[in-house]
């Protein structure tokens, strides 16, 4: 069974850090595209970050340079590191991965960045 369990969110000041983690389980993330996405109150969903199977990696311009998404195959885990966050950054952060001719979710993990 695929599943997807986020974890790290929390509340955090402008310029600070988090790191996000997803563990997966019924699959192996290395063979899948794994994507981290976003949605604010009163915003649509959006993509933030992907990392493929080669392991390059591609981010949405309003976190380039900030975020980093990275894989440990041996824990079956993708992270997405959070550097001077923003007010902006503000979201719930979902994992989302696409096989077996589905998407799949997890539940999501509430950032705050404020002050």
């Amino acid at each position: 069974q695929v599943q997807l369990v986020e974890s790290g969110g929390g509340l955090v000041q402008p310029g600070g850090s988090l790191r996000l983690s997803c563990a997966a389980t019924g699959f192996t993330v290395s063979t899948y595209i794994m994507s981290w996405y976003r949605q604010a109150p009163g915003n649509q969903r959006e993509w933030v970050a992907s990392i493929i199977t080669g392991g390059i990696t591609n981010y949405a311009d309003s976190v380039k340079g900030r975020f980093t998404i990275t894989r440990d195959n041996a824990k079956n885990t993708v992270y997405l590191q959070m550097n001077s966050l923003k007010p902006e950054d503000t979201a719930i952060y979902y994992c989302q991965t696409y096989l077996y001719g589905s998407d799949y979710w997890g539940q999501g993990t509430q950032v705050t960045v404020s002050s």
